[in-house]
């Protein structure tokens, strides 16, 4: 019985009620709950058997989920994955660079957390590149005006716009097709004219990207 049990990570709260499943960024199962025995756990996690594979098929059929940097793995950029290679070299320092179609980083320590942060970095530097401008046309033909823009990782939302109007986006979103990232930019400045998610916002967003419900189903597949 305890072989069909799934690898899982438990982590004890005296103040929960309740016990609470989850996957984290990397497709792992987490329990949290107040302190209950091992019979308890082997229980839940049978009665939830169906739950868990079903979200676990999702996790795998997502495309640009969390990079596993001790296998051979890829990176998403404007849609398309590109093969990540890991180099080892003399040199003090770690490098991620793109060209000739894969990305190459060269480390000194393998050092995973590193790796992210260089990951990170090369979305961030390219989201600064690459939306300001998409913003300026999109304001231009909607006739709308943030007040500013920003950008920053985030786990769920792709971006956002304040009561003042100022536009957030998540950096992340230079691993998408570049028809989602205007989609997303559309969107956003269309919460400039509406703080809502109704018809008149909808109708705006239509007006300017008639196809928009074929990027939304494209986004559903990123993570």
């Amino acid at each position: 019985m305890l072989s069909l049990l799934p690898h899982y990570t438990h982590i004890v709260n005296p103040r929960l009620k309740h016990v609470y499943l989850k996957f984290d960024e990397k497709g792992n199962l987490i329990i949290k709950s107040p302190k209950i025995s091992q019979r308890r756990i082997e229980q839940i996690l049978l009665k939830k058997s169906a739950w868990i594979n079903r979200a676990r098929e999702k996790i795998a059929s997502q495309k640009a989920k969390c990079v596993d940097f001790s296998e051979n793995s890829e990176l998403y950029y404007f849609g398309t994955p590109y093969p990540l290679h890991l180099i080892a070299h003399k040199k003090q320092r770690t490098t991620l660079l793109f060209e000739k179609e894969c990305f190459t980083l060269m480390y000194h320590n393998y050092d995973e957390a590193l790796f992210e942060q260089h990951v990170n970095r090369f979305y961030k530097v390219q989201a600064q590149k690459v939306i300001p401008p998409l913003v300026e046309k999109w304001a231009q033909r909607m006739q709308l005006s943030p007040t500013k823009i920003t950008f920053r990782k985030t786990k769920r939302q792709w971006g956002s716009c304040s009561a003042r109007n100022a536009l957030s986006f998540n950096t992340m979103m230079m691993k998408l097709p570049q028809n989602v990232i205007e989609y997303i930019i559309v969107h956003e400045l269309a919460h400039i004219s509406h703080k809502h998610h109704q018809k008149p916002f909808w109708d705006l967003v239509a007006k300017h990207l008639p196809e928009y419900k074929m990027h939304i189903a494209t986004l559903k597949t990123y993570r």
